[in-house]
């Protein structure tokens, strides 16, 4: 392309400082360097890691910030040493990358990268930029800054996808749908017949209940605290539905009373430290795996020992521990093949300029997913 090797002006959200709205900037954006791609942003989900990095996180060094991690594009350009993708191709960047290299990249029990965010201090601030606004560095958020019209990855963090992906639906597999899908199917490993309890029905929560289906499980019990969410759930197969507020009882109890104990698999999918415990709590003894996917980094997290002595097991789950290059264009594939949802997740279409009111939207609960229309195709 005719842009290739030379610095790019283009249009980005920036987040200046901590609670303020995103302000449309010109940024520049640097040519790839070695073993970097430079990826032209079509769509982009606007997801709740977004929200917690402006709003929650607290962190004023991780600003000025371009946020967006959930997204498609098409390649602009490569620099020297890249094999795997081209100009043109259809990609999705990916916060976790897969440098199949590393001791964690080799195992097959983890999707973690030793290049990847968690593995820094301050997941959400990687050690390079190529984006510059008003004489500043921009920081890209986990390495992504996808609310940006062209971005540059590592080609460890790329992964080529089907040159038939509409790219304003695949978009979500760059992390929300993976997330909630994976961690029921890889890191719960839900069972043919079980029964399941998923907290929290937001695009991450509705894609656990829909691999929990997947799985097989019999009952998903779908809990929120928002009844308008039950009927989006049972289009992704929940079975029944729990307002905590309709109850003067913990939570775990009233499952408790639902299924004859305790579920067998729970998937926190809230970010909320009370939540979790609620979550592991309501798991049965002697088997019941519980899986936090919300994330949150502010609070500690605890529960009495006996709730794991008698047999209950706690997991961490990062991107539904997909390996990225591997299992996402296989994602891709069977949303072409018409064996995944990924429409029904989408309940506002916006461009980047409406960034603001998508945010606004996501703080009130008032969607499920927001995309972002960055650049045409």
């Amino acid at each position: 392309m005719a842009t290739a090797g030379k610095v790019i002006k283009c249009k980005a959200a920036v987040a200046w400082e901590p609670n303020k709205p995103l302000v449309i900037e010109e940024i520049e954006v640097a040519p790839p360097q070695a073993d970097e791609v430079r990826i032209k942003i079509v769509a982009t989900g606007v997801c709740h890691t977004d929200l917690y990095q402006l709003l929650d996180s607290n962190q004023k060094d991780g600003f000025p910030v371009v946020l967006g991690h959930e997204a498609a594009g098409i390649v602009e350009s490569v620099g020297p040493g890249v094999t795997e993708v081209q100009p043109g191709d259809k990609v999705i960047p990916l916060p976790m990358p897969q440098c199949r290299e590393c001791r964690f990249c080799k195992n097959p029990k983890t999707n973690q990268c030793a290049r990847g965010p968690t593995m820094r201090k301050d997941m959400m601030i990687p050690p390079t930029t190529r984006f510059t606004c008003k004489g500043k560095n921009l920081i890209p958020l986990v390495g992504v800054g996808t609310f940006s019209e062209y971005i540059v990855m590592n080609q460890i963090a790329v992964a080529k996808i089907d040159p038939a992906a509409p790219l304003d639906k695949v978009c979500l597999l760059g992390c929300g749908v993976c997330t909630g899908y994976g961690a029921a199917v890889n890191t719960a490993k839900v069972e043919p017949g079980s029964t399941c309890a998923v907290f929290g029905l937001g695009a991450v929560g509705l894609a656990a209940v829909m691999g929990c289906k997947a799985a097989g499980a019999k009952k998903i019990i779908a809990v929120d605290i928002n009844p308008d969410k039950f009927e989006k759930a049972k289009v992704f197969g929940a079975t029944d539905f729990v307002n905590p507020k309709d109850h003067n009882k913990p939570i775990s109890q009233v499952l408790s009373e639902m299924t004859d104990g305790g579920v067998d698999f729970s998937l926190e999918c809230v970010g909320n430290v009370e939540v979790m415990r609620s979550a592991l709590e309501s798991c049965v003894q002697g088997w019941g795996v519980s899986v936090i996917v919300g994330f949150t980094d502010l609070q500690d997290v605890s529960v009495r020992p006996i709730q794991l002595i008698t047999g209950r097991t706690w997991k961490g789950s990062t991107i539904g521990d997909f390996k990225g290059k591997d299992a996402v264009p296989q994602m891709v594939k069977a949303y072409l093949d018409k064996k995944l949802k990924l429409d029904e997740f989408i309940t506002h279409t916006m461009t980047l300029d409406q960034v603001n009111d998508a945010i606004e939207l996501m703080k009130h609960g008032k969607c499920i997913r927001t995309v972002l229309n960055v650049s045409p195709q």
